[in-house]
C-alpha cells in the first residue's frame, strides 16, 4: 500500500474517533453561572417539551403591538435539538438610574435588566441569545430567583432550538 493511500485511511480513522461532524461543536454548555450543567440541562429539556406541544412564535410583538399571537402546533423535532457549546452567563444588571435616563422607565436596583445589543428588538430585556456564536446572556439578579431563572432560560433555550428547526425568532 502506498504511502499517501496509508495517510488517507490513518486520517479516516483519526476523523472517525473525534465523535462527531467535523465542525460541529460537542454537545453541551459552556456554564458560566452560578448553576450546574444539570441544571442548563433539565431547563433545556424543558425548553424541547415545550416546543413539542406548541409554539409561539411572537410573543415580543404581542406585547409590544397588541399583535395577534402566532400559534404553531408542536414540532416533534425540538426534542432532539441538542446545545453545541452554548455560552449561558450572567451579566451585571443595568443601573436603575441608567434604566431611567435611557427609556424614561423607573425601577428598582436590581432592574432584573441587560442592555440587548442589535439585533434586538428592544434596549433592554431580562436576557438575549445570539446564534451564530451560541450564546445566551440573562441579568445577573435573576439568579436568586430560581423559579424565574428557569423561566427566563427555558424562553432563552427555546429561542436556540427554534433557530436550529429553521423558524423565525424575529418576536421572540
Amino acid at each position: 500500500m502506498g504511502r499517501a493511500l496509508r495517510a488517507y485511511f490513518l486520517l479516516l480513522v483519526l476523523i472517525g474517533c473525534g465523535g462527531g461532524t467535523l465542525g460541529t461543536a460537542p454537545v453541551g454548555f459552556v456554564n458560566q453561572t452560578r448553576h450546574s450543567d444539570a441544571e442548563l440541562w433539565t431547563i433545556w429539556q424543558a425548553a424541547q417539551q415545550s416546543l413539542a406541544q406548541q409554539i409561539d412564535l411572537n410573543p415580543l410583538q404581542q406585547t409590544l403591538s397588541g399583535a395577534p399571537p402566532d400559534l404553531r402546533p408542536g414540532d416533534s423535532r425540538a426534542r432532539h435539538v441538542e446545545p453545541h457549546q452554548i455560552l449561558v452567563a450572567a451579566v451585571p444588571d443595568v443601573a436603575a438610574s441608567v434604566l431611567l435616563v435611557d427609556t424614561g422607565v423607573a425601577r428598582p436596583d436590581p432592574t432584573g435588566l441587560i442592555p440587548c445589543p442589535p439585533p434586538c428588538n428592544v434596549r433592554f430585556a431580562p436576557a438575549y441569545s445570539f446564534y451564530a456564536q451560541p450564546r445566551t446572556k440573562y441579568a445577573a439578579s435573576w439568579d436568586a430567583q430560581s423559579g424565574n431563572f428557569s423561566l427566563i432560560l427555558q424562553y432563552e433555550f427555546e429561542n436556540h432550538i427554534l433557530h436550529a428547526l429553521g423558524y423565525s425568532t424575529q418576536w421572540r
